[in-house]
């Protein structure tokens, strides 16, 4: 369990909050037809009820659930899943511009999957290289971990996602079109993100996380 004793995962691109009652209620929600706020009764089965919703009702914007033990409410939660990990960058230059780029539409950060016998360090210097050309890659600080779901055919997947900050003095950029990236870009953070561009939720909390640290 995180120091803050919750966690936060992307579910169809709705947040879905597990931790304690004191954790989640510091999140002011105020339950209704979008919002879901419930304790835990240790049944996985009423975690798979709340995941068949967000399923089927594209109006949910938040689900909380919450435990006087979180962490058996986040090993039930993880038990309904596939779980891979995957590795990226927060890529900075020397004028202090972020990394960007546009796939599949939408903005986003590079990263991938972690290989046999890979770091999630050796595994995202890699992915930042291939998807985007740099080579001068400077490995900064762990920044956070991320997490969503998806489905992979007919299994529930739930991908961790390790990110690190990097800087960078190289120039040019190629992006990997075989990972259908269109173009890559240079923005200020802070400005960029202000002007609500099409971004996963996911990838709007490493910014502002990296944002709030000034990285």
């Amino acid at each position: 369990m995180s120091s803050e004793q919750m966690y936060k995962v992307y579910v169809n691109g709705v947040p879905v909050f597990l931790g304690t009652p004191e954790s989640t209620g510091e999140l002011g929600l105020l339950p209704g037809k979008d919002v879901f706020t419930a304790p835990y009764m240790g049944k996985k089965k009423q975690i798979k009820q709340y995941l068949d919703l967000l399923d089927k009702n594209a109006q949910v914007r938040t689900v909380a659930l919450y435990a006087e033990k979180p962490e058996a409410l986040w090993a039930d939660f993880c038990a309904c899943f596939q779980q891979i990990d995957a590795a990226g960058g927060y890529v900075t230059n020397t004028r202090g511009e972020l990394l960007v780029f546009f796939r599949r539409g939408f903005w986003d950060l590079p990263k991938g999957k972690i290989d046999p016998g890979e770091t999630p360090e050796q595994a995202a210097l890699r992915e930042v290289t291939e998807e985007t050309g740099l080579r001068r890659l400077t490995l900064g600080p762990f920044l956070t971990h991320t997490w969503h779901t998806y489905r992979l055919q007919d299994e529930r997947m739930l991908k961790r996602t390790w990110w690190y900050a990097m800087h960078t003095t190289d120039i040019e950029l190629v992006p990997q079109a075989e990972e259908d990236i269109e173009r890559i870009e240079w923005v200020q953070p802070a400005g960029w993100l202000a002007s609500n561009p099409a971004a996963y939720g996911s990838i709007r909390d490493v910014i502002a996380l990296g944002i709030g640290q000034a990285l």
